[in-house]
């Protein structure tokens, strides 16, 4: 087994080391490299066609295409695929007569055989080879199914034959996809097998894979996140966590009688959130759309319509910042109630979540990848914002509740950040300038599950404006282990008031904010049909699984955005 992992280890380090010299090489294109790679592959499958053998059909020098060509290894095995189809054998064969899981025949048989115990129980089963030791007249193969669950195969030159074994022996390489046919067994050391009385290659794996015993990368993690999942147990957990995360989610919600609908991803004006949106353009109709930044204001147009609960799984594209929270391409859901508040919202959110812990993990209390546990049941504290910065200022701020009663100035409030280094904004308000030295206070370090309540109505345009605190409105943000999780509204649904609020929104743009929103006159004009009373939600899929597992954003996204290597 170390012999074998040492072999690996050098083939590995063989391979990257012909990558790493053809990265350093920028002058070929995308498609000249494919061709020079088509060129080749066609050049080893001649010589085989022309009676080569294995070793002589290869270029191990590399001199024949150079650095950017296939490495050794992957020369030997496009090879062995020339070969196989010289041969009349397919290595990608349509069907294969595979009647058992890997899965289902360990949970039948494992712990109930003997060492040495044979059973006449034939199965037929299918798995990635992630060992393989050929020695003498039995070979022993490893299978892996997608979830990780492994079962030996044991392949005999007494059961298969003398040419089947050789040809086993020639032709399968760690990481191709193997069926077995054969009968269930203990083999002598008690190890659950089965005892092959045919094989076949499913699919022949051109790539090697990375040494299994060693952790990936993080490159290599993200910019080739299916070799994470071959390689890794919490890559495949998390693909897996993430799936029953959702499906508690939508469980959550038709428990509470609301319908999932899909919005617009392209929109012609931008709305919804505070974001930089990114751009597009649709040759059909010759205009400029934008990619969705949130789908706020057409889930608020089915309220509108008489749909009273309504939610969508989202995805939303922000054209801003990338860090272990932010992704410029993520997954949100958002829900509207119709006669609920932020008050109800809260509820919800915590429910939605709570569910979501026991559901993919059968506790409130979930242990994080470092190893710590974090708790999230029992009561959610709340904070004020308006009052929590007055304490950490050692000062009372006041809001800006319209021109006659300003609240504390804009002025004070950025002499108050530059005397704490908190950056501002091109564009600065009342609002804006409160929030950051929130931040500055309170963002990384609200640990516990914290609602953070009644913002700034510069900052908050789709929100309706607090019941008794002039200045401020019905929203909050849910902060969990130091960082936003969910926010939650009592939702504007005046339409003069909105208008108000989208022309300032509308000033701001034109004074160079990015992030302000456009005036939406279509979504106006429905707010003017006849909005009810209503509760909104927003929470990132992403960041709940950050929140649930102690992993970075890229970490909880299956294939991250990440900047293309050039040849």
């Amino acid at each position: 087994m170390q012999e074998e992992q040492a072999q690996q280890e050098v083939q590995d380090q063989s391979v990257d080391q012909a990558q790493q010299e053809a990265q350093e090489q920028h002058h070929m294109s995308t498609v000249e490299r494919a061709i020079l790679l088509l060129n080749q592959d066609k050049a080893i499958a001649q010589r085989i066609n022309d009676g080569a053998t294995l070793d002589e059909a290869i270029d191990p020098s590399g001199k024949e295409f150079g650095p950017l060509g296939h490495p050794e290894q992957v020369q030997m095995r496009v090879a062995k695929r020339a070969l196989m189809l010289a041969q009349g054998i397919a290595p990608y064969p349509v069907h294969l007569d595979v009647t058992d899981s890997i899965e289902q025949v360990r949970a039948q048989y494992d712990g109930k055989l003997e060492a040495g115990q044979e059973t006449d129980d034939v199965v037929g089963i299918a798995g990635r080879v992630l060992f393989l030791r050929n020695a003498g007249g039995l070979c022993f193969v490893q299978l892996a199914a997608g979830d990780g669950t492994t079962i030996q195969g044991m392949v005999s030159k007494r059961e298969i034959g003398a040419d089947s074994i050789k040809q086993f022996k020639q032709l399968v390489d760690l990481g191709d996809h193997l069926y077995l046919r054969g009968r269930v067994i203990a083999s002598k050391t008690g190890e659950l097998s089965v005892f092959a009385t045919e094989w076949a290659i499913a699919a022949k794996a051109l790539q090697p894979l990375p040494a299994l015993h060693k952790d990936l990368g993080d490159d290599t993690r993200t910019r080739k996140p299916y070799l994470g999942m071959i390689a890794d147990q919490r890559m495949r957990d998390m693909v897996r966590n993430r799936s029953k995360a959702v499906a508690s989610l939508r469980h959550t919600f038709a428990n509470h009688d609301f319908i999932e609908v899909e919005t617009p991803m392209l929109q012609t004006v931008h709305g919804g959130a505070a974001a930089r949106p990114f751009t597009t353009h649709m040759n059909a109709f010759d205009i400029d759309l934008f990619m969705r930044i949130a789908p706020e204001l057409f889930l608020k147009r089915c309220l509108v319509g008489g749909i009273d609960r309504v939610f969508e799984i989202n995805r939303d594209f922000r054209n801003e910042g990338a860090d272990a929270t932010h992704a410029p391409e993520f997954t949100m859901v958002e829900a509207y109630q119709a006669y609920g508040t932020y008050d109800t919202i809260a509820d919800l959110v915590k429910e939605l979540i709570q569910k979501t812990a026991m559901d993919v993990f059968g506790s409130y209390k979930v242990t994080l990848l470092d190893g710590t546990e974090y708790d999230f049941g029992g009561e959610w504290k709340s904070i004020s914002m308006y009052e929590s910065l007055s304490e950490a200022l050692g000062e009372e701020i006041i809001p800006n509740a319209g021109p006659d009663a300003p609240g504390t100035s804009v002025e004070y409030l950025g002499a108050l950040a530059d005397r704490l280094g908190v950056e501002r904004d091109g564009v600065e308000n009342h609002g804006k300038l409160v929030e950051h030295l929130w931040e500055h206070f309170y963002e990384d370090k609200l640990d516990e599950p914290t609602f953070v309540r009644d913002f700034p109505v510069e900052t908050s345009p789709l929100v309706k404006s607090h019941r008794s605190i002039p200045g401020v409105v019905e929203k909050w943000d849910l902060y969990v282990r130091g960082f936003e999780l969910a926010t939650g509204y009592s939702e504007l649904n005046d339409p003069v008031v909105q208008r108000e609020r989208l022309v300032a929104q509308a000033k701001d743009a034109m004074a160079g904010d990015e992030e302000a929103m456009d005036i939406d006159e279509d979504f106006l004009e429905a707010l003017g049909v006849g909005m009810p009373p209503a509760g909104g939600m927003g929470m990132g899929i992403d960041r709940l699984l950050i929140a649930l597992t102690g992993a970075t954003i890229r970490e909880t996204i299956t294939f991250p955005l990440v900047k293309p290597l050039q040849f």
